[in-house]
């Protein structure tokens, strides 16, 4: 894994020596994601410069340096990620007649994407990733991110200038950066504790979304393109549903995920796995010691609250699988000493506060291997949050009619809907029209905005919050999209897929684990796996009020049900108790008043009160973190914030 970071001028009105300096320092912005090796090249007569710190983890010879170039010259390539079917198109490359230099991956993808074009080759990639790629003759820059989002890229454009790098950070380094803050942005991350792509915590940088191509010509012309599309992967699952056996499923989906784990061991360096002792991680070590004659490594923390602590599950797992296992009891001293690294660590408010363990976790795997595989993705790719089986799915009968009362209302004319309203028994009239839309919304349409207000949220009306704020659109207000997938499950995992998975599962893994140079692979995201998942039935990932059901049927070929069939903890830290004890005087002086208000972004006034009923005993923790985070960023990144 390693960091990317990126400067082109169209109109090449950057000189070289500035070119030059901007390149270094927003290269050496990333050095904690890439200790082994620095790279920079630049072209200053077409505008153009690329900057790469390296981890080594294939090809660790003097061959896998990057950025890379073909030949002749007309090709370079910074690049972040791993290709795990890159032998084949290795092999496919060679028998068309492409030579190699070297054994890694970059040069595949480098010469992959020189012979066929960006667009063409991206989509036989099997892999996580994030890289730029530059074509001299056509004087053209191309920005791709993977499909699921495991990796990042943000980019900017100042002054004609296009800047772009692996973490927003770099983009400080920028020679004419100039950013505000996006109240929109801080309105969503008050509500979800994350920022949804393409914003981001700046106006003027977005986030290059999952699955996309981002190309920058010689006029300064973009195109950006979609490879591939999570929203159509689902509905063409769901059209085009498997109709094997429950056996043949459960068969064929274990076979799917023993390539994709068995595709991530493959590295020149030492490798290893988290473990919670959660269905996904637990699959995770089981499928790679199914594979291997060497006992894994394997990684957990816990918490001395036992309502929080995994450790003793994760132990028992890997007792029985044989791994070499590796744990850590996290306590608040641990969370105060990694605080202050935070609004660093992350570049833009970040509200999970499963963060600090994941970093901590990271640390103490960094120290043994290099290169963990983790169980992220299980739980939105096969239905597994608990949240999900909160809302009961309605009969279908009783469905069709609320669907059809909707559907009437909205196109009933108001003329008509007052008219009905003077008929209405006296009790009624008042406000008729609302109480009718209401009734229909709560038995219809509503259960998405409760999924969300439920959930979701952790300020319920975060716009009373912010000075100047509202609310950016999000999937869940595309009704259109969640509506044409069945069942209530689908929908919710569909909102989950496209805006927590990229946005706060994966952010707060790669931040994490990149702070102490730790590559994180998440076999359970392999994009063939997921559209697998979706064309399975509905009772394959959920049944009786479980998810997860097929992965349940695999894992339990391994290890033996009463180690793992137990309600899904998650990976939560007892925030709430620290912050009325040994954080409570770091979250006090974050929450001044004066402070806030000198910033003029928040409303002291709307957010202590809960502040001060969270000290008195009630539960407030997720919504104050936010506002913590928030402080900890404005406070940090004061620098990089123009006046408004």
């Amino acid at each position: 894994m390693c960091g990317i970071a990126g400067l082109f001028s169209p109109s090449a009105n950057i000189n070289a020596e500035r070119l030059q300096v901007s390149l270094e320092g927003m290269t050496k912005t990333l050095a904690h994601r890439g200790p082994d090796a620095e790279g920079l090249w630049a072209d200053p007569v077409h505008g153009i410069g690329l900057g790469h710190k390296r981890l080594s983890i294939r090809d660790l010879s003097p061959t896998g340096a990057q950025p890379m170039q073909t030949g002749h010259g007309r090709h370079v390539i910074a690049y972040n990620g791993e290709i795990y079917n890159a032998e084949e198109l290795r092999s496919e490359l060679h028998q068309q007649g492409v030579s190699f230099d070297g054994t890694s991956d970059t040069e595949v993808v480098l010469k992959g994407c020189a012979l066929h074009g960006v667009e063409a080759f991206v989509p036989r990639m099997i892999g996580m990733f994030a890289f730029a790629f530059w074509d001299a003759e056509k004087r053209q820059l191309s920005l791709v991110r993977d499909r699921l989002g495991v990796k990042p890229l943000y980019y900017a454009c100042f002054q004609g200038v296009w800047g772009f790098a692996s973490e927003l950070k770099a983009l400080y380094k920028h020679p004419h950066w100039k950013a505000d803050i996006n109240r929109q942005a801080v309105t969503q991350f008050l509500r979800y504790g994350y920022i949804h792509g393409p914003i981001s915590i700046f106006s003027q940088v977005y986030k290059l979304l999952p699955g996309s191509l981002l190309q920058i010509d010689a006029s300064g012309t973009t195109q950006e393109h979609v490879y591939w599309d999570a929203r159509e992967k689902m509905r063409e699952g769901q059209r085009t549903l498997y109709r094997a056996s429950h056996n043949e499923l459960v068969e064929s989906t274990h076979r799917m995920l023993r390539d994709a784990v068995k595709r991530r061991m493959v590295a020149d360096v030492s490798l290893g796995a988290f473990l919670s002792g959660g269905i996904d991680s637990s699959l995770v070590v089981a499928l790679m010691q199914a594979q291997t004659s060497q006992r894994v490594r394997t990684f957990s923390i816990g918490f001395s609250e036992s309502e929080y602590d995994e450790a003793p599950y994760a132990k028992a797992i890997a007792t029985h699988l044989g791994a070499d296992h590796t744990e850590l009891y996290m306590e608040p001293k641990d969370a105060w000493d990694v605080i202050p690294q935070l609004a660093s660590m992350y570049d833009e408010p970040f509200g999970d506060s499963s963060q600090l363990p994941t970093y901590l976790l990271s640390a103490m795997t960094r120290k043994h291997v290099t290169v963990a595989l983790s169980g992220d993705g299980g739980d939105e790719v096969f239905a597994g949050y608990a949240r999900y089986f909160l809302f009961e799915d309605t009969s279908s009968i009783e469905k069709k009619f609320w669907k059809l009362a909707s559907d009437i209302l909205q196109r009933t004319p108001a003329s008509l809907l007052q008219l009905i309203a003077r008929c209405a028994p006296a009790r009624y009239k008042q406000d008729f029209v609302g109480r009718l839309t209401r009734m229909v919304e709560r038995h219809y349409v509503d259960y998405l905005s409760r999924y969300r207000q439920v959930c979701l949220t952790h300020w319920p009306a975060p716009g009373d919050l912010v000075v100047g704020g509202s609310e950016p659109h999000d999937v869940l207000d595309d009704r259109g999209f969640l509506d044409a997938l069945a069942g209530k499950v689908s929908q919710m995992q569909a909102a989950d897929t496209l805006c927590y998975l990229p946005d706060d599962i994966l952010v707060k893994v790669d931040r994490a684990s990149m702070a102490v140079s730790l590559e994180v692979r998440v076999p359970l995201l392999d994009h063939r796996l997921f559209e697998h998942a979706w064309r399975l039935p509905a009772d394959m990932k959920v049944r009786n009020g479980l998810g997860k059901i097929v992965l349940r049927e695999v894992l339990s070929q391994y290890v033996p049900r009463q180690l793992f069939e137990r309600p899904k903890m998650g990976f939560g830290v007892p925030i709430d108790h620290w912050l009325r004890g040994p954080l409570k005087d770091w979250a006090q002086s974050l929450l001044d008043p004066h402070t806030m208000k000198g910033q003029g972004l928040l409303r002291p006034e709307a957010i202590l009160p809960s502040w001060q009923r969270h000290l008195a005993g009630e539960n407030f923790a997720y919504p104050i973190w936010n506002v913590l985070m928030l402080e900890g960023f404005l406070q940090s990144s004061a620098h990089a914030v123009c006046a408004d």
